[in-house]
């Protein structure tokens, strides 16, 4: 095909404008990062390691409230114990509904793992509806996705669609498009016009955000937006590459006393549990963060800027304004996406010698093609790219620690892939 890098310095100069705009958003989150720091005041005796129960591990305090007062709420937990951002989002609602409570979906039909953990498809050994909690769906996405649907609803007529569904004890948001090349990733601003319009027809309902993907993103975020609640996956955005597993739960502050429970067990709650002497590389990854999903965000712009440019179908366009760091990339054929995530594979710092092959995966209803050589298993914030395999055989990118990573992954994908 044609020289892949004169495809990608064109699609960098025609970006030029959004790239400005992505590093704007960066510096504000790391001024609102670095503040954290400061005002908690950050030493080196926050990074000690601790045994046993953990009792009086002033690192995991503090780094409780500098996620606190990053994302602006009263209170966070975050926890290497949490094994995944699921895991997480599972004890955020867990903690949080009893049986014969009623659980509302906003946003449609959740991604496979948490399916699994609402029981959404059925039973479910353990989920929340074999244990009584009543879970319903309606989608509401054409409703909040201001910036790409100007046809959409009035406030009124979003009211009447949830009054309808209403009341609930708890309402699902999940801000990240999924495996979905249809919907839109939403805005916090979306976000923030849907818990306005909750709290109006149900004030006692807590608004539940789904936010992987999403932090640093953008200004701000949901929890500072009127969301009661969110949750989310260290080795996503906020590790910033570096926290080697872990998740969080912020908000309010009953709520995330709620989801530590659920995590530990009644009368122990946050009060125990060590860090595995991560503290430091927590810390730090956070610091890091705004910078990390900065780049990441812009190889995502690239990617698809780029392949657009070869007759690939990609979701969002290059320019777009984004609320997450996924681009969906749509190839229409099966060999297609799997030659596509090998070729990636073969670009990873990490097992750059190994050929993916589809698999089935915990938690996931179809087999799933995944190019994910990073240094910590499954980071998604490192460059990877994953997809199931169903119609329309679309690969979801996400990450780079680097850009300079992305681009040079890029120039291998145009090089090597047959995509035109």
């Amino acid at each position: 095909m044609a020289d892949a890098l004169k495809v990608i310095l064109q699609a960098e100069r025609e970006l030029a404008a959004a790239f400005e705009e992505v590093d704007r958003i960066a510096l504000e989150n790391q001024e609102r990062v670095l503040s954290a720091f400061r005002k908690n005041r950050i030493c080196e005796e926050h990074f000690a390691e601790r045994t046993g129960y953990g009792i009086d591990d002033y690192g995991r305090e503090v780094i409780d409230q500098v996620f606190a007062d990053v994302f602006g709420c009263e209170a966070a937990c975050v926890r290497m114990q949490m094994v995944s951002g699921t895991h997480a989002i599972a004890c955020a609602l867990f903690g949080n509904l009893r049986p014969g409570d009623k659980m509302v979906s906003l946003t449609g039909k959740p991604y496979d793992t948490l399916n699994k953990v609402i029981g959404a498809n059925g039973y479910s050994s353990g989920s929340l509806t074999d244990l009584g909690v009543n879970y319903v769906e309606t989608d509401l996405i054409e409703f909040t996705a201001l910036d790409t649907m100007p046809d959409a609803l009035s406030d009124s007529q979003l009211g009447e669609a949830i009054a309808r569904v209403a009341p609930a004890k708890l309402f699902h948001i999940q801000k990240s498009r999924g495996y979905s090349t249809s919907r839109p990733t939403l805005s916090n601003a979306a976000i923030a016009r849907l818990c306005r319009v909750v709290k109006e027809i149900d004030k006692e309902a807590i608004v539940f955000v789904d936010n992987c993907y999403g932090e640093f993103v953008e200004e701000s975020e949901p929890v500072s937006m009127g969301a009661d609640l969110m949750a989310g996956s260290l080795i996503k955005n906020p590790g910033g590459g570096l926290a080697l597993t872990g998740g969080y739960v912020a908000g309010r502050r009953d709520l995330v006393d709620n989801a530590l429970i659920r995590l530990t067990a009644p009368g122990i709650g946050g009060h125990l549990g060590v860090t595995f002497n991560q503290n430091r590389l927590v810390l730090q990854g956070l610091f890091l963060a705004p910078s990390v999903v900065s780049g990441a965000v812009k190889g995502a712009m690239l990617f698809a800027q780029a392949l657009a440019k070869v007759g690939l179908k990609v979701d969002p366009s290059g320019p777009s304004k984004r609320y997450d760091i996924i681009q969906a990339i749509e190839f229409g054929k099966r060999e297609a996406l799997i030659d596509f995530c090998r070729v990636l594979q073969s670009y990873s710092p990490v097992n750059a010698h190994v050929a993916p092959e589809p698999s089935e995966m915990p938690g996931y209803e179809d087999q799933v093609i995944m190019a994910g050589g990073s240094f910590i298993e499954g980071a998604t914030i490192e460059l990877s790219a994953d997809g199931p395999l169903r119609e329309p055989y679309a690969a979801y990118l996400q990450g780079g620690l680097s850009y300079l990573h992305v681009k040079t992954a890029l120039r291998g994908v145009l090089s090597n892939c047959k995509v035109d």
